[in-house]
């Protein structure tokens, strides 16, 4: 009983997370089932089937908020489903944790971008005013769906954070539509599963309903958290966020490729670097971008003409002139 509330709990704060950034739920609670036991098809097999409740809720409470694009989940989230029942049925039979530290370290290079981006205070690019390509959309959901069913979670850091990257829609509503497309995606992840791993999800059923209860509890509060959080303060969190969760595997992945062995201190030691830095810089951009919102609001301020210059120009008419009205 203790070990379930345990994982209630993992879920409500991993569901805060997730629907707040955009990312973080299959990661955190895919780490909790590990280390309580589970192999990793398992883990991530009772992580996606709590999830179609989690990502229904969580995408229900986005669009109450106003933070959803449907066209863009559709286009990202019906490949995306492919390819995650492609790679839960590969997962259900092999491993894949070779692939891991190579998807980490593109994942650490995403991050880094976001974290000087924003800390400049920018919120978009001022030439991304195009809308995504389908085919764009297409395949970021094709990579984002594989990696999330074989690793266990993936879906948020690989399609939120290529999209903050490209920075055509405020960070609000790319959370809100990414989360919301996840939906389609753990669907698509949950039946491939179903097909090879049946047994151990009834199994483990009782870690399930826990991960839904506390990931339901969470997601309107996350919806809420989202639509009021400053644009660069979200983003570059996120983008902090990223760099602290794959860190580990990327030093993971020296020894597996390289026969580099990392000192066991160096990576909590960086992790906690970039945290600290990451937050920094962050607020550095909150602030720049403030100041460049205020200059902005002051310039417009300027342009128009003050009530009284409007009066005076009246006031100058000739007596018995009457003022022509539009549309006359």
């Amino acid at each position: 009983m203790v070990t379930l509330l345990l994982i209630a709990l993992a879920g409500l704060a991993a569901q805060l997370v997730d629907g707040g950034i955009g990312m973080g739920f299959g990661v955190t609670s895919t780490t909790l089932l590990l280390l309580a036991g589970l192999g990793p098809a398992q883990a991530s097999a009772v992580v996606h089937t709590a999830e179609l409740g989690t990502t229904f809720a969580s995408g229900i409470s986005h669009w109450r908020f106003g933070n959803v694009d449907w066209k863009i989940v559709l286009k990202l989230g019906v490949p995306g489903a492919i390819a995650a029942f492609a790679g839960a049925t590969v997962l259900s039979n092999i491993s894949t944790d070779a692939a891991t530290p190579i998807t980490s370290l593109i994942l650490v290079c995403i991050g880094i971008n976001l974290i000087w981006r924003f800390s400049r205070g920018r919120t978009r690019r001022q030439s991304a005013q195009r809308a995504h390509s389908t085919g764009f959309l297409a395949s970021l959901g094709l990579v984002g769906g594989f990696v999330d069913a074989t690793g266990g979670g993936g879906w948020g850091p690989v399609s939120t954070s290529t999209l903050m990257a490209i920075g055509k829609e405020q960070p609000r509503r790319i959370v809100g539509t990414v989360n919301t497309a996840e939906f389609i995606v753990t669907a698509g992840a949950t039946l491939g599963f179903v097909l090879g791993l049946w047994e151990d999800i009834v199994a483990h059923f009782a870690a399930v309903v826990a991960l839904l209860i506390g990931g339901v509890i969470a997601a309107p509060i996350a919806a809420w958290m989202v639509s009021r959080l400053n644009p660069v303060m979200l983003g570059g969190f996120v983008g902090t966020a990223i760099v602290a969760l794959n860190f580990d595997k990327v030093a993971a992945g020296t020894e597996t490729y390289f026969g580099w062995s990392v000192p066991g201190w160096l990576t909590p030691a960086v992790v906690i670097t970039v945290l600290m830095l990451g937050v920094l810089l962050t607020f550095q951009g909150v602030q720049r971008n403030r100041a460049a919102r205020a200059a902005e609001a002051d310039s417009d301020n300027r342009s128009r003409p003050e009530p009284h210059t409007l009066r005076n120009v009246v006031d100058s008419e000739p007596k018995g002139t009457k003022v022509r009205q539009r549309g006359r």
